[in-house]
């Protein structure tokens, strides 16, 4: 039999009383270790290990250390596991028992893994679970590591600073494992997410020398292997106070549908406002929050939600606009921006956080017809005067760019979808492609490709993105899952006259 028996942390007394009886019944009691031949698994368990045992080491050939070995480290590694591997098999072959010691639990970023993964198809197997570092530091910092609906995100601290940074300002709550010599790259994650202030830092939890505290107040030099770094639950966490000046205003853009289309970086904005701000369709697209203030409004009142939100944040809140698409385009960031100019709110700061908007998403659905220069253009005359659409489609239509048309129609906007196919068949041919786009990434998603003399304003409403294809502009139809597909590009390269 074979067994992968968990530890725990590091402290003995939190071992489980089936880790105790595992090693007691076993023949063989093996360990990693690192060259220097000392195993922390082995010391954990030291207490229930007897004379009669078979020890077997197993000592990695290389840790963080340079190998001549043709494969590389990666092969030094693999090579060793085989033969780890090999010399287990041999004593089950003899009819022994074995248990492999694993800190924490053995399948949690655990040595004992890469044996289970080449022995237990031939012998029979347990793995005995063990309390993981994660669950051990969350108790010795006494803070609720994830509550409710938040979400937990464990990452290596291995992993390059970038996808650090995006990956903690997505999440609600994490721990960053491994660290000692990645802990600069790590700390740079957390200050670039702008979580720095809420990290905690646990070292050798449960074992000699622990040590705690906040992340930012720890040396680099001092930081060892066997530490964490955590982000607590945000439940209860202390919200900002109120003092005059020290909010902010983030304009966020939540793109074309749900969570699937939010950047990490929109992701952390949300998390970490006190309070959010939109159309009401808008913030419904927002997980609810502890803590969080929501102030929904409808479609018509940009400015009176701009000055509300600076309002906010000169009260000291942190405040996120929440738009759909992209905030910049046809959306709540020139609102915010015009209603900021003025010389009452100077002094608060707003950022502009980009989204995906309908436009690229729309494209991607229909294939590449952005591939090319594009103009975009709203169809709304609520803002600009009908005689000024008219003249930029012209415009537009006869430079023979490829047009993004944006807020095509409404209940009470009916004709301009016709106006504009007509104006634009001065300057198209019939047979140009057109890609009709609603609710792009939405539970009742339509995208389908006709020709300009065929679009029907009444198949338009205001959830409606049209692209209209310049004359290089391909569409042709490609099989695939059993139906045909229609598929539309424009081409990189424009002839020459």
């Amino acid at each position: 039999m074979l067994y992968g028996v968990g530890l725990g942390p590091g402290d003995p007394n939190l071992m489980t009383l089936r880790a105790v009886q595992v090693i007691g019944e076993a023949d063989v009691i093996a360990y990693h270790s690192a060259r220097h031949g000392r195993s922390i698994a082995r010391s954990i368990a030291a207490a229930h290990l007897r004379p009669d045992h078979i020890e077997e080491p197993l000592v990695y050939p290389v840790t963080t250390e340079t190998t001549d070995h043709p494969g590389g480290y990666r092969g030094a590694l693999e090579e060793f596991y085989e033969k780890a591997a090999a010399r287990l098999a041999e004593h089950l072959d003899a009819g022994r028992t074995v248990a492999v010691l694993a800190e924490g639990d053995p399948m949690f970023y655990g040595s004992y893994m890469h044996m289970h993964k080449r022995l237990a198809d031939r012998y029979a197997t347990e793995v005995v679970p063990g309390v993981t570092s994660v669950s051990a530091a969350a108790a010795r910092l006494g803070t609720p590591l994830v509550e409710g609906e938040e979400i937990l995100t464990i990452l290596p601290g291995t992993l390059p600073e970038e996808e650090l940074t995006a990956r903690l300002a997505a999440t609600d709550t994490a721990v960053v494992m491994k660290l000692g010599r990645t802990f600069p790259a790590v700390r740079g994650a957390f200050e670039a997410s702008g979580r720095l202030a809420e990290a905690r830092y646990v070292e050798r939890a449960t074992m000699a020398g622990e040590r705690t505290g906040d992340l930012a107040d720890i040396d680099p030099a001092s930081v060892p292997y066997f530490s964490v770094a955590v982000l607590p639950s945000r439940v209860d966490a202390v919200r900002p106070s109120g003092r005059a000046g020290s909010g902010e205003v983030v304009v966020v853009g939540t793109g074309p549908a749900g969570p699937l289309w939010l950047t990490p970086e929109t992701r952390g904005a949300l998390a970490a406002a006190d309070a959010l701000v939109g159309y009401t369709t808008y913030l419904d697209r927002v997980p609810v929050r502890p803590g969080q203030a929501r102030h929904g409004s409808d479609n018509k009142v940009e400015s009176e939600r701009a000055e509300f939100a600076l309002d906010l944040a000169r009260r000291g809140h942190r405040v996120a606009v929440v738009s759909g698409g992209d905030p910049g385009v046809f959306a709540m960031a020139t609102a915010v921006l015009e209603v900021a100019a003025q010389e009452e709110y100077a002094d608060i700061s707003v950022r502009v956080l980009p989204g995906v908007t309908a436009a690229n998403a729309a494209a991607a659905r229909a294939g590449a017809p952005l591939g090319h220069d594009y103009a975009t253009i709203s169809l709304s005359d609520r803002l600009k005067p009908w005689g000024v659409i008219a003249e930029r489609l012209t415009a537009a239509a006869s430079a023979d760019l490829v047009l993004a048309l944006y807020n095509p129609g409404s209940k009470s906007r009916t004709w301009q979808v016709a106006k504009a196919r007509d104006l634009l068949l001065e300057h198209r041919s019939p047979d140009t492609p057109v890609v009709l786009a609603r609710d792009v990434g939405g539970p009742t998603e339509s995208v389908r490709t006709v020709r300009l003399a065929d679009v029907d304003p009444a198949e338009v409403d205001m959830r409606t993105l049209l692209i209209v294809g310049s004359s290089q502009t391909r569409w042709v139809r490609r099989g695939g899952s059993g139906a045909d597909r229609s598929i539309v590009w424009t081409p990189r390269r424009y002839p020459e006259a």
